[in-house]
């Protein structure tokens, strides 16, 4: 009886230390931290795998099946959403026709409007994106607009 109470007062307590240790994570170290804990839950369902050799009762046989194939789970469905986060930040290659990847400079965009980038819209002000003209002179010699 002793055994299983300060069983119990671990599992607790570890309970709580590691729901205060993630809550203070920032989400800028959740992808990183979370690799390390699945390659860390890999080893875990190996230990799973080598007691099933041992395990006597067939109720200790299926409460680690159990266990692996949730762990196993566990383990391959964190390393896809690991891996597609880190899809997120590779570069793409541009598309065909497309180049720079935005409306140009003076199109009409998705709001409707028809200034140029930088021109501040209706407030005026901001740096107007043709190399530094100020605005109504135009590009300057030898600076055309992308297309």
């Amino acid at each position: 009886m002793d055994r299983l109470v300060i069983d119990l007062a671990v599992l607790v307590l570890a309970g709580f230390v590691g729901f205060s240790v993630i809550s203070k994570v920032p989400n800028t170290l959740h992808t990183p931290l979370m690799s390390g804990t699945n390659a860390i839950h890999g080893i875990v369902v190996l230990g799973g795998l080598l007691l099933m050799s041992q395990a006597s009762g067939a109720l200790e046989k299926v409460l680690l099946v159990i266990a692996v194939a949730f762990g196993t789970i566990n383990v391959v469905g964190g390393f896809l959403v690991t891996d597609r986060m880190l899809g997120m930040f590779k570069t793409r290659p541009a598309r065909p026709g497309r180049e720079g990847g935005g409306t140009p400079s003076g199109a009409a965009g998705p709001s409707g409007g028809g200034t140029p980038s930088g021109a501040g819209g209706p407030s005026g002000g901001g740096t107007p994106s043709h190399g530094g003209a100020l605005e109504g002179e135009g590009p300057r010699a030898g600076e055309g607009e992308r297309r």
